[in-house]
This record gives C-alpha cells, structure tokens and sequence, in this order.
C-alpha cells in the first residue's frame, strides 16, 4: 500500500472515530444541560444563524420534518433556551431565536471541553488551522449532500462537485 492510501485510510479510521466520540460528547452535554441531544444540535444551529428563523427553517436546518420541528421548538422554549417571536414581515408567524441566556447556559457548560479542545488546535500553526478548517467545511458538505441523498431515497452516490 503505497504512503498516501496508507494516510487517506488513517484520516477515514480517525474521522469515523472522531464522529463516535463527538456523538458521545454531544449526548453527555445534552444530558448535562437536561436536553435531547437534537435540541442541542438545534440550539447550536440557531447560534450560528444570523437572526431568528421559522420552524420551517429549522426543519431544514435540522432533518426533522415540520411537525418534529414544531415539537422540538415547544422543548426548547418550555426549558428556557429559545423564544418565539412575531415575524416583523408577517405578524401572524413566529420566528424562533435563542433566549438571552441561551449562550451564557451553554457557554458555562462547554467552558471546560472548549479550553480542551482549545488546546488541540493551539498545537497547530496558522497553516494546518486553514488546512483543518477547510477539510471541515468541506466533509460538513458531503455530509449534508449525503444526509439529504439518504432521506430523498435516491440511490445516487455520486459526490457533489468541489465547492471551493
């Protein structure tokens, strides 16, 4: 097996064993924060939206279906990490957005497992930080490319073209 195949199957083998344990530490963090661990997910999407969104989007966000969504949404809000609001466009829909202390609950809670993983990537220069970043990018794309082939049934496996 020549050197690159040899690598290309190290960095699958540690992928797949990254993608195990941060399921595993998403899980144990849900559990600390006495949620689900797709509310989770959820509540760390909708911290990167730029504002709030419709359930709607958040279906998409997510993979849940509408009425998923909805009943996700109603946990969030009931344990205190999202609000509905009036959309200022359309008053007779809602939007979604997280409650002001949303950030301050999960920030306490990831404080520790942030400066951890903190010091992983304090061990790389500016370089390989642009290399891990792009490969992350990236396999976030073929993921959402592939979670939607999945859900749609089409057996097509073919890989969506580069998105530089």
């Amino acid at each position: 097996m020549s050197n690159r195949a040899e690598l290309m199957a190290r960095v699958v083998t540690e992928s797949r064993r990254h993608y195990a344990a941060y399921v595993l530490f998403n899980q144990a963090l849900a559990d600390h924060l006495g949620l689900h661990s797709t509310d989770l997910q959820c509540v760390s999407l909708l911290d990167l939206e730029s504002g709030p969104v419709s359930t709607g989007e958040i279906a998409a966000l997510t993979g849940l279906t509408p009425g998923s969504a909805s009943r996700l949404v109603d946990r969030l809000e009931k344990a205190g990490f999202v609000v509905r609001q009036a959309d200022p466009q359309d008053r007779r829909r809602a939007l979604v957005a997280l409650a002001p202390d949303a950030r301050a609950r999960i920030g306490a809670a990831w404080a520790i497992p942030g400066n951890a993983f903190g010091e992983v990537l304090d061990r790389y220069d500016d370089d390989k930080l642009e290399v891990i970043a792009d490969y992350l990018r990236r396999a976030s794309d073929v993921g959402h490319d592939q979670a939607r082939r999945f859900t749609s049934g089409s057996s097509s496996s073919t890989p969506s073209p580069d998105r530089s």
